[in-house]
């Protein structure tokens, strides 16, 4: 037993000495078991009570990471938490703080999903990211009927932008018929844009949910048949921190039904906002434009002068013109006249005659030269040409014919050289100096 005179400690020194030990000795550890008396409180925390078949624990979730747990929390499930042992001094109550919940075997099932994410993207399904028109011409909405999604799409469209044109696909949007229902529709848009083009945007969409409600979204086909679609394709499936493979695989992702709605359409207000600005901004252009050619006006009007006092200036210019030109005419005259004196003159010198004259001279002793020179380059070309038949008819097979030779052709024109190259009974041309042969191998001798 402690001595007496030890000191003595409060009730709030004793539970803070008690939750600094949980807190160091116990520190974060995942915890596995059954959820009971779940509450939630309007501070947006959560208190629960973990318990297997022999104890309890009590715990809370605070609302800074109750907003990132995606399945609600029920009585009676099953799940895994991972937080830190504690204490809570006011009332001495041991308790799990947690961090982080999963429900159990959940764990397996995002391990998988993470698996196919991966060869997903690696096959290159998360690639699209085509831009969507803006705002579409026909939008058509995937979407249950009586989700609060297509509200939302459609209260956001109606306030942003009425000429919206929307159609409503109705498709399950949970459970096992989601996934190849929502396969089907994409694959009736696709083939139905040939005929209307128009139809220029899918939007798929619903509200948030736990990861069962959303797990149709996951599906492998569904993400191929998104990233196959003619038609460029919006996912908005869940809350914002829900990333399912339909949002991966589309061309654009909104985090919630109402987000995507803003992304399609332009907002009226700021539209007509922008009106008004670009209004003023005219009216400002146009006065200052007027403004400054009212300036050039007035300017020009200064330089402006009498129709008769511009007529006087330009008489008195036109007059001194014609004076110049009479003068420069003048001279000209008087230059040629001088000019063709002097061409007179040498013309009387030197008769045209004498050089007609001279020049058939000349043109007679070159056609004399020409005939020569015809004659005897004449006279050396045929000697050459004889020269060359001489050379020609010595090396021609036509003139060793004439001396008793013959040269022996097959059927198809080829010389044959040797015997061994004919067959006994193969008929032969026989080529001499003189006409030709028919011949017949009787015997073929080598």
């Amino acid at each position: 037993m402690p001595p007496a005179d030890s000191p003595t400690l409060s009730v709030s020194d004793v539970n803070r000495r008690a939750r600094s030990l949980l807190e160091q000795g116990i520190g974060e550890v995942w915890v596995e078991g059954e959820l009971s008396g779940v509450s939630r409180p309007a501070s947006g925390h959560i208190y629960f009570t973990l318990k297997d078949a022999s104890a309890q624990l009590r715990g809370a979730l605070f609302r800074n990471r109750a907003r990132f747990v995606a399945s609600p929390m029920r009585d009676g499930d099953r799940v895994k938490m991972r937080g830190r042992v504690s204490l809570f001094e006011a009332r001495g109550d041991y308790q799990l703080i947690a961090e982080a919940v999963q429900a159990v075997g959940e764990g397996e099932l995002l391990a998988a999903l993470e698996r196919l994410k991966q060869r997903l993207a690696a096959e290159g399904v998360f690639a699209n990211a085509r831009p969507l028109p803006y705002p579409p011409r026909h939008l058509l909405v995937l979407s249950s009927p009586t989700g609060a999604a297509i509200r939302d799409v459609m209260a956001v469209l109606a306030a942003r932008w009425p000429l919206a044109k929307v159609t409503l696909i109705a498709v399950p949007v949970q459970g096992r018929e989601a996934a190849p229902a929502l396969i089907a529709a994409l694959g009736l848009l696709n083939r139905q844009h040939a005929l209307d083009p128009a139809r220029d945007v899918i939007l798929i969409t619903r509200g948030g949910g736990s990861l069962e409600d959303l797990w149709a979204f996951n599906d492998e086909h569904l993400a191929r048949a998104i990233f196959h679609s003619r038609l460029p394709v919006m996912s908005a499936v869940g809350h914002e921190v829900d990333t399912i493979l339909s949002d991966l695989a589309a061309d654009v992702r909104a985090p919630t039904p109402s987000a995507a709605a803003e992304q399609l359409v332009p907002d009226r207000q700021d539209l007509l906002r922008r009106l008004v600005s670009l209004e003023r901004q005219l009216q400002r252009a146009t006065q200052a434009r007027l403004n400054r050619e009212a300036q050039r006006l007035d300017h020009l009007r200064a330089r402006l002068r009498h129709p008769g006092e511009v007529l006087n200036r330009q008489r008195l210019t036109l007059g001194e013109i014609d004076a110049r030109l009479a003068r420069a005419m003048q001279r000209r005259l008087a230059d040629d006249q001088r000019r063709l004196a002097q061409l007179r003159q040498r013309l009387v010198a030197r008769p045209p005659r004498r050089e007609v004259e001279q020049a058939g001279i000349r043109l007679a002793a070159a056609r004399g030269r020409l005939d020569q020179a015809m004659q005897h380059a004449q006279t050396r070309q045929r000697e050459r040409l004889a020269g060359l038949v001489r050379q020609l008819q010595a090396v021609s097979p036509l003139a060793v014919l004439g001396r008793g030779y013959a040269i022996l052709e097959d059927d198809q024109g080829q010389v044959v050289r040797r015997a061994g190259d004919t067959q006994p009974g193969q008929a032969l041309t026989a080529r001499l100096g003189k006409g030709k042969l028919r011949v017949e191998v009787k015997k073929r001798m080598e």
